[in-house]
């Protein structure tokens, strides 16, 4: 594979001149990995050299562990550069065949350590509790250890991956020890956050759950210090695109504006892909459209087939290789853009973050299901249906290409406008404003 850029990079921005050292350390699944919060990285990062932090580390796995890992990957090459300012550094495992496991997360726990030591003063955020919060945890105390001046905030922001796929699981197998580390780690943290109200809700109950049986006190400690951030999102990377630059795209891709539908995330069972393939079929007003299934997951092979075998699998096509720079694009130019996300044990969409890109891009009607956090990402801008109803998504699709242009109007500016509450920027400034002892963390700088 071509080794991803990182590192140093060109400018593409004039940011503030920082008087002094402050860094912000964020520890996460990045780039290339297809996920929401890989991007929420991304502009977390970019927010805090606009705020004047001067340096920005992203610690985050190497290439080779993330393929064997099985995550869905962006081709390398599709990647933008991050700005001047921002290092992705990607620890290397520590130890050899003896040690079975845990090889990488304790580089990337020494790596902390040393930039937890190094004098600097430090924000540290954690994206996803296990484990990126365990690791800033051990590595914050290993560093205290240490007896050298230490100055670090943490910030560790639970996702919905984090209760669907540890901690409730924890809880269905008797699993004590493990919920009780992450639910420690995330309340030990300086500041607590949840990328929705859905998400909050659903670490309190599960630490309910986890309190009813063993007679600790999770939930209340989790009701009082849990607040929300919802994901930071590069609003300008969305609006305001040129018309030019779309049709080229467009035609790149053989697609013209309205021409298509689309569907664009990760193809996972969750995401409701086969629903979507299912209700376009039935569609009579997308007889004349094409579905485009564009991102990659675990699930890809499968709904090939599934397209594959339906009556519309002529007007069917998959992209597996959409750049960053193509995605506005892409969503800006569809008849409609559909994630009929549905519950499941393994994930449950807790914000929906495709969905406020494609509302800050334009574009046809958003066609989605009030699961888990969506409902919070869209408000009331988008067409909702029930889950696992292709039916209900064929009705959409009907109703949605035949909307008249000025509602179709009306609606994509009521979108854009509920979406602006995400901006990068405005994110960043409240958590900032949530930090404790603000007046040493940022005063210092």
């Amino acid at each position: 594979m071509t080794p991803l850029p990182e590192g140093p990079r060109p400018s593409r921005r004039r940011r503030p001149r920082a008087r002094t050292r402050r860094r912000l350390v964020i520890v996460v699944r990045a780039d290339p990995v297809i996920c929401g919060h890989s991007g929420e990285a991304r502009n977390l990062a970019e927010a805090a050299l606009l705020r004047g932090f001067s340096e920005v580390k992203i610690v985050t796995w190497p290439i080779d562990r993330l393929v064997e890992a099985g995550l869905p990957l962006k081709p390398l090459d599709s990647v933008l550069p991050y700005s001047d300012g921002i290092e992705v550094e990607r620890p290397e495992p520590v130890g050899d065949y003896r040690v079975p496991d845990g090889r990488h997360l304790s580089g990337i726990v020494g790596r902390l350590v040393e930039l937890f030591t190094d004098g600097v003063p430090t924000v540290a955020m954690s994206l996803y509790l296990s484990p990126h919060t365990l690791a800033v945890e051990e590595a914050v105390r290993v560093a205290r250890a240490t007896g050298l001046p230490v100055n670090v905030t943490t910030i560790a922001e639970a996702v919905g991956s984090d209760v669907t796929n540890v901690v409730r699981t924890c809880v269905e197998t008797e699993q004590f020890g493990a919920a009780a580390q992450v639910l420690t780690a995330f309340l030990g943290s300086d500041v607590p956050v949840a990328v929705s109200e859905y998400t909050r809700d659903l670490v309190v109950s599960s630490a309910e759950a986890i309190d009813a049986r063993h007679g600790t006190r999770f939930a209340e400690r989790c009701r009082e210090r849990v607040e929300i951030s919802y994901p930071a999102i590069n609003t300008g990377d969305y609006l305001d695109l040129d018309p030019t630059a779309t049709a080229r795209v467009l035609h790149d891709r053989g697609l013209t504006k309205g021409s298509y539908v689309l569907y664009l995330s990760r193809l996972a069972r969750a995401k409701g892909v086969d629903d979507l393939i299912a209700g376009f079929a039935a569609s009579p007003a997308s007889a004349d459209k094409t579905l485009v299934i564009a991102g990659n997951g675990p699930q890809a092979a499968e709904l090939r087939a599934i397209a594959a075998a339906s009556d519309a699998a002529r007007r069917i096509r998959f992209l597996d290789d959409v750049s960053d720079e193509e995605k506005p694009a892409l969503m800006a130019g569809c008849a409609a853009f559909v994630l009929p996300s549905k519950p499941r044990p393994e994930f449950v969409e807790t914000f929906g973050i495709a969905l406020v890109e494609k509302m800050l891009a334009g574009g046809g009607p958003v066609i989605t299901c009030d699961t888990g956090g969506i409902g919070e990402a869209v408000g009331d801008t988008a067409l909702i249906v029930p889950t696992e109803d292709p039916q209900a998504i064929a009705d959409a699709l009907d109703e949605a290409l035949a909307m008249p242009e000025l509602e179709r109007e009306v609606m994509e500016l009521a979108a854009r406008e509920h979406a602006r509450q995400f901006d990068r920027l405005a994110v960043f400034d409240r958590l900032l404003d949530r930090l404790p002892s603000s007046e040493v963390v940022l005063g210092a700088f």
